[in-house]
């Protein structure tokens, strides 16, 4: 008859091979999304990108969104999981660009942008089969059959509609400011790209104090006598310097009037600077002089340089004053250049640093181009006319000066922008300070290390850029996000309480321009003069649109003709491309029926994923009630790495606040990073990168889950180590199968099928009681914390539940009741109990771990018929049987266990093998209940660390004296200079005071006239050892050994030990557990005096019927322990 399966050769990676199979033959995920009058759970897949290859931390990701999702499905929700692809954006482009070897510039020259646009659709996809294969074999369950793809035209016309929703909100508009732009990617950036992390790098730059003179035209009576004077003013992008048309003061600022030497001319100069800094900016080679007649006395060779202190001004006054330009091969603005080279007022400018007089180069810096636009006059910025008549700054979109401006013509402002084998010697800051030195316009020039904004695609420092873009008036909805954050669950809580509420708080203007080709086009038309838009909000609109300029003879042709309005199949739609290269044919008409050209930038990629939620299901233009009647909308949960902060879950949130005036997501997991096992970050350039497939396939995707959950809460960095998934494996699934095989083992020998009528828990033994009530407060607890998106602690406590309670308690004790003895109810509540922990902990473990979870569940349900899922996950999360639960029998057996772990703490310190019996353990107690309780398990202790009695101590007993270490750490910073004089008093109390300690929590001392308040944190308490004895406590117990031995106890432990190697010898040669042997033993006269004295205890241990010792046996398995050598053969009989 067929028994429960046993499996000798135990691999997780197999398992996972068959369970696949039986899901497929089955259809189990379909039928776990499926299930009538079930509710939804509704849960949005961030869209992973094809054209890269798949990491071990999207392993991470990926098992938090499966174990949520599978616990939902447990607790009775259909979850349906639609998949997604993210096919637009820059890694795309570069990917491409670097593939055919061109850059943005040959696009439309050298290739076509429908060519380009072509290999970009074609590469998207590239790395589809490893997603695919990862998501199969870490067993996530995503429905890969329909996804949602973003280059998709029906996914394309919702994010459409959605910006023109926004346009209807009067929250669009177009701006020419100066935004973050990156001239690797070619591209400007969000404020919420630049604040990915590690946007930000820590650099060191080549820094100037430039000196700018000012011009007497006599209108200044007040500075008369300072004349000829500089503005020092301090910049960390010397290569901004040329561009320069205005210095910026603080009104209210104090700045004086120094007079001293060039350090590097040696020429006598004055200088302005904030009265607050002069201390910091004369710090080094200068030195303060109270008397101005002290500065003839300076020599050219002297070390330090005086500087003389003369006067005083607000900032306002210098309002208006006119500088020297500081770079003469500079060209002058094409417009306005007469209210240029001034001085202007602002007030972001601050003492923290620097001079307090901030460098205004208006093209290239946010905080200038303001400052310069609300002076008045307005500041012009420096640009000038190119060969097309366009107004442009010094520096073009990769980076580099134009030509025709002297010495730093063609050349790139950051070294970064070179290709690797042309990066010249001298940076351009470089270059620029050494020219200022020589003229007597550099005051100081120095590295400085600072942090600078990188490109988050390209590693490449970014500049501010002056540019035209189409903007989200975000900042007019910044409390109303904030608010909504409030009803969303983070987890952690610090991220949404924090680093996001604080990004909403001051959320500004969203820039969704993109110059680039691959992605949703902008739908805005303008006409020559840009005084009208129309914004398209639909495929149908714009059929209707170009119908209109068909009529006005803009355009000749319809490109959509085979499109049919009304018509919402994939077929219809497959008709037509929205990408860049088709739409930017399209003429409309204007309202005058003049031609209106499209804007020709591309949408902010997270635009287009903040839009999934609506775009995925074709929104509005099908399933208009999936969202409007919230039946698809919000999530309940979603999860992605921190990065995604101001990512995706940035947009999603935006956009859903935007347009719906509602959050987007209910509840949110953000994961840290993956980082190696040294804390580094994983790259391929450092060779440290861990390849998923390889993990998996090595230790199975079982245990990579279960080590990346259980290691460290998901938002923590994980150092990823290989050896703790071998570990997991070993210790964990090992264990667990052991406990399974063990169980299967027996049960099959008695025939055990479940199939007799339940035991009542109450007549059960105490054990089985014990067990029950801690698996049903282990279902309390993970039901708890999965419920509250808490995936470690629950792993935890499966963990110690499989490893500490189940395996190396509940099933070592109760060992003999299965292999002894008749079939009596004793056996089968053992049976009953230990399949029910079982068949739970099948259910627990599933949602981390599916693949052996569910072979874990069939080998128990085929067999036992009590389950009536065909699957683990389509079952349901076990019952918190709350009467089951007997709290004061948990604490009881618990203290039992702790107590016999101390013992065995003091057997490893004192290596001593718990096969070696000793005389006694020996317990403080402090009340008679307590004693009670130890004794009615003492068969237990006894039998667990291998002791022969117990001997207990109560209060007035003095055989275990405490004694106290100080804690200088924490004492230290509180007594100082007495701190020796306190903690010879605290080594000198006695142990009355001691246990006062232990019971108030502090108590109160005299030292040195001082009153001493000592905490029980200010110390450790420990128990002096006694000879004989070992002491072993964690704080709440106390025990110790007597570690005496005598010849009856070595005796006894040789028996145990030649018992082991019996047992081993067995099972090496394939025995049954109930086959009969003989036993033959070399003779050794301290063995055999060992083992005569313990005969019927080795008979009886290992099914022996005869055990007899030869002088001359020398075949056979050797044995060598401590001083005995011997050989073994065993034979069935």
């Amino acid at each position: 008859m067929m028994g429960f399966r046993e499996s000798k050769n135990f691999s997780l990676s197999t398992i996972a091979s068959e369970i696949q199979d039986f899901w497929w033959k089955n259809d189990v995920f379909a039928k776990s999304y499926s299930r009538e009058n079930s509710p939804d759970f509704i849960f949005y897949e961030g869209p992973p990108s094809a054209n890269g290859k798949p990491g071990i931390h999207h392993v991470m990701a990926r098992t938090i969104k499966d174990a949520f999702c599978r616990y939902k499905t447990l607790k009775g929700y259909n979850v349906k999981r639609k998949a997604g692809w993210d096919t637009h954006g820059l890694p795309v482009e570069l990917g491409v660009e670097k593939e055919l070897g061109i850059s943005k510039d040959d696009i439309g020259d050298k290739i076509s942008i429908s060519e380009y646009n072509s290999a970009c659709k074609k590469a998207v996809m590239k790395y589809t089969s490893d997603w695919e294969l990862l998501t199969q074999s870490m067993g996530y369950w995503i429905d890969l059959s329909d996804p949602y793809i973003t280059y998709k035209p029906k996914y394309m016309e919702t994010v459409w509609w959605l910006i023109k929703n926004i346009f209807e909100k009067k929250l669009l508009y177009k701006g020419y400011t100066v935004q973050p732009y990156s001239p690797a990617a070619g591209s400007g950036l969000s404020s919420h790209e630049l604040n990915q992390p590690g946007a930000y790098r820590e650099i060191s730059d080549t820094s100037v104090i430039a000196q700018f003179k000012c011009i007497n035209d006599n209108k200044s009576d007040k500075f008369n006598g300072m004349f000829p004077f500089y503005f020092l003013a301090w910049t960390t992008t010397p290569w901004t310097l040329p561009s320069n048309t205005a210095l910026t003061v603080g009104a209210k600022i104090e700045y004086s009037f120094v007079k001293t030497f060039n350090q590097y001319t040696k020429e006598k100069v004055t200088v302005v600077v904030a009265t607050s800094l002069i201390e910091k900016v004369f710090a080094k080679n200068f030195f303060n002089v109270k008397d101005e007649s002290m500065l003839s006395l300076f020599k050219e060779s002297d070390a330090k340089i005086p500087y003389y202190v003369v006067k005083s001004f607000k900032g306002f006054e210098f309002k208006n004053l006119r500088y020297e330009r500081i770079w003469d091969e500079a060209p002058l603005p094409i417009d306005n250049p007469e209210n240029a080279f001034r001085i202007i007022l602002g007030d972001f400018v601050t003492t923290d640093d620097g001079t307090g007089i901030v460098h205004t180069a208006p093209t290239f810096g946010a905080d200038d181009y303001k400052a310069a636009k609300s002076a008045k006059p307005e500041v012009p910025p420096l640009l000038v006319p190119d060969k097309n008549g366009n107004k442009v700054p010094l520096v073009d979109l990769k980076g580099k000066f134009i030509d025709d401006i002297g010495m730093i013509s063609g050349k790139y402002v950051k070294n970064e922008y070179y290709e690797e084998n042309n990066i010249p010697e001298k940076s351009i800051d470089v270059e620029i300070a050494i020219k200022l030195k020589e003229k007597n316009l550099a005051f100081r020039v120095e590295r400085y290390s600072h942090s600078y904004p990188h490109c988050w695609r390209t590693d490449k420092p970014i500049l501010y850029y002056p540019m035209e873009s189409w903007f989200i008036k975000v900042s007019d909805f910044s409390e109303r996000m904030f608010n909504l954050n409030k009803e969303i669950n983070w987890k952690p809580n610090s991220t949404g309480e924090g680093r996001f509420a604080n990004w909403l708080k001051s959320a500004n203007d969203w820039n969704l321009s993109r110059s680039r080709f691959w992605g949703v086009p902008l739908p805005i038309w303008a006409n020559e003069d840009s005084s009208e838009y129309k914004i398209i909000g639909s495929v149908e609109e714009l059929i209707n649109e170009i119908n209109i300029s068909i009529k006005d003879g803009n355009m000749k042709s319809n490109p959509f003709s085979s499109f049919e309005i009304g018509n919402m199949s994939d077929e219809n739609y497959n008709n037509i491309d929205l990408h860049k290269d088709i739409v930017d044919e399209i003429i409309l008409s204007s309202s005058k029926g003049l031609p209106m050209k499209r804007e020709k930038d591309i949408i902010d990629v997270w635009f287009e994923s903040g839009s999934m939620p609506y775009a995925q299901i074709h929104y509005p233009f099908e399933n208009k009630d999936l969202i409007d009647k919230q039946i698809n909308f919000p999530a309940d949960f979603i999860a992605e790495g921190v990065d995604q902060t101001r990512g995706w879950f940035y947009t999603l949130h935006a956009i859903s606040c935007l347009s719906f005036n509602s959050i987007s997501y209910k509840n949110v997991v953000s994961n840290g990073l993956v980082l190696d096992k040294n804390g580094q970050k994983m790259s391929k350039r450092l060779g440290n990168a861990v390849d998923p497939f390889e993990m998996i396939n090595e230790y199975s995707a079982d245990a990579v889950r279960w080590y990346m959950i259980s290691n460290s809460n998901p938002w923590d960095n994980l150092k990823f180590d290989k050896e703790g998934v071998a570990e997991i494996e070993r210790k964990f699934f090992g264990t667990l199968q052991n406990v399974y095989s063990f169980f299967s083992l027996y049960a099959n020998i008695d025939n055990f099928k479940y199939k007799e009528d339940k035991i009542d828990v109450v007549k059960r033994p105490e054990l089985d009681r014990w067990i029950i009530s801690e698996i049903n407060s282990l279902v309390k607890k993970v039901d708890y914390n999965l419920d509250n998106y808490d995936l470690t602690p629950a792993a935890r406590d499966i963990n110690d539940f499989v490893q500490e309670k189940l395996s190396n308690w509940y099933v070592r004790l109760s060992r003999r009741r299965f292999w002894k003895g008749e079939y009596n109810e004793d056996k089968i509540s053992a049976y009953q109990t230990l399949y029910k922990c079982l068949i739970i902990i099948s259910k627990l473990i599933s949602p981390i771990a599916p693949f052996y979870s569910e072979y874990l569940f069939q080998s128990l349900s085929i067999i036992s018929k009590k389950e009536d899922s065909v699957s683990v996950h389509l079952s349901s999360f076990p019952d918190i049987i709350s009467e089951l639960i007997d709290k004061k029998l948990e604490e009881k057996i618990n203290q039992v266990r702790n107590i016999c772990s101390l013992a065995l703490s003091i057997r490893k310190k004192e290596k001593i093998k718990v096969r070696q019996p000793l005389n006694k353990i020996i317990i403080p107690v402090k009340t008679d209940n307590e004693k009670e309780d130890i004794e009615n398990a003492k068969s237990q202790i006894l039998s667990e660390i291998n002791v022969k009695s117990i001997e207990f101590l109560d209060k007035k007993d003095s055989l275990l004296v405490k004694e106290l270490k100080p804690n200088f750490k924490l004492l230290g910073p509180k007594y100082g200079k007495i701190i020796n004089a306190v903690a010879k008093e605290i080594k000198e109390l006695s142990n009355t005071e001691i246990e006062k300690l232990e019971i108030d929590g502090s108590i109160n001392l005299s030292v040195e006239n001082t009153n001493v308040i000592i905490s029980a944190d200010d110390v450790e308490i420990n128990y002096k050892d006694i000879e004989g004895l070992s002491v072993a406590t964690d704080g709440h117990q106390t025990i110790a050994l007597d570690l005496n031995l005598n010849e009856e106890l070595v005796n006894e432990g040789i028996t145990r030990e030649i018992v082991n190697r019996i047992q081993n010898i067995r099972k090496n040669q394939g025995y049954d557990v109930t086959d009969k042997i003989e036993i033959n033993i070399k003779n050794n006269k301290k063995l055999e005096e060992a083992l005569n004295s313990n005969l019927d205890y080795i008979k009886g241990e290992t099914l022996a019927i005869k055990l007899y010792f030869s002088e001359d046996l020398n075949k056979g398995e050797k044995i060598e322990f401590d001083d005995i050598k011997t050989v073994i053969t065993i034979n069935k009989v």
